[in-house]
């Protein structure tokens, strides 16, 4: 989630986590009472209906600033929130993620057949770099330590552009009715696609499965990797007074049975058998005597410890914290 803010530059932006993450207490998430609920720390999180909204300040110390996020909860079955925030200084460094994350099963890429979502947004603000992005993350063994990101950029505002290796895109394709450039590039360990619209996508309908597709068919990426993480939201660089509001969202995954994690104690039976998982039916992770407890760290760069939850599930909140919740 470290981004380059022009197309031309060739190494990802410098934003660090915060010095030792492992020392910070981990703010246990709130769940989302009937009313909004407006929160402002660091790692504040709020779940409701199957997602986990996340404040998501992960590199709020490469400038000064202050973000809120506000959570109206689930209306027709759509997700509604609203971050506001205003950054200055570091203009080349992302200041945070605030992010809505479906609660879901890790599922082999291989087995997936549908990630369907809806996305209605707006940004007001003035000066506003920033962009509006799915995060998806996968790895080798359904773990919580990313080995490919792969970002589906719905906007780039104010000059803010993807992570290239190259300083150039790798391919056009139109996917989901519009036309997209994808970038490739590196950050740490990670090998990072991004697609980025040509145009603004503000009230997006798409299958996230036809980028993946496209890339395990073109792209080379491995059909063998674990799909354990899927993010909506905004990364902003630098703007003041801005609102980023979501009036409408939805995501769900269908994968065949032997997509589910090994760990997971559904029946892996025959590979005919389909899970779906939607914001009205959050799926837990595994339990297991070497296991996180609830609130407990259960991954991130750099995360030696234990990677499974005995209680909850386990979720990023960004690349160096995952937690139990």
């Amino acid at each position: 989630m470290k981004f380059m803010l022009s197309f031309g530059g060739l190494t990802a932006l410098a934003a660090a986590a915060p010095s030792s993450i492992r020392d910070i207490e981990p703010t246990k998430t709130k769940p989302l009472e009937k009313r909004a609920t407006t929160l402002c720390g660091q790692w504040d999180s709020v779940e409701t209906g199957g997602y986990t909204i996340y404040n998501n300040l992960w590199g709020k110390d490469s400038g000064s600033g202050s973000q809120c996020l506000t959570v109206d909860g689930i209306s027709n079955s759509l997700l509604k929130w609203s971050t506001t925030w205003s950054w200055s200084g570091g203009e080349t460094s992302v200041k945070s993620y605030p992010n809505a994350v479906l609660s879901a099963t890790a599922a082999r890429i291989s087995t997936i057949s549908s990630i369907p979502s809806k996305w209605q947004w707006a940004y007001t603000g003035s000066g506003v770099v920033a962009n509006v992005a799915y995060d998806l993350f996968s790895n080798a063994d359904c773990g919580t330590t990313p080995e490919f990101e792969i970002m589906i950029w719905l906007s780039a505002i104010g000059g803010a552009g993807p992570i290239s290796a190259t300083g150039s895109s790798i391919a056009t394709v139109t996917i989901a009715g519009a036309s997209w450039k994808l970038w490739k590039g590196t950050n740490s360990q990670m090998t990072v696609f991004s697609f980025v619209a040509e145009s603004a996508q503000s009230n997006f309908s798409g299958d996230l499965n036809d980028f993946i597709k496209y890339l395990t068919q073109s792209q080379g990426y491995p059909g063998s990797q674990c799909l354990y993480s899927i993010g909506a939201g905004t990364e902003p660089f630098v703007g003041s007074n801005a609102q980023f509001t979501t009036t409408g969202y939805t995501v769900s995954l269908s994968a065949g049975s032997s997509g589910i994690d090994e760990g997971s104690s559904e029946d892996s039976g025959s590979g005919s058998q389909t899970t779906t998982t939607s914001a009205a039916q959050a799926q837990p992770t595994a339990t297991g005597t070497n296991c996180a407890g609830i609130w407990g760290q259960c991954g991130g760069e750099g995360w030696t410890g234990a990677t499974c939850c005995s209680q909850g599930t386990c979720t990023a909140s960004n690349q160096w914290y995952s937690q139990c919740i």
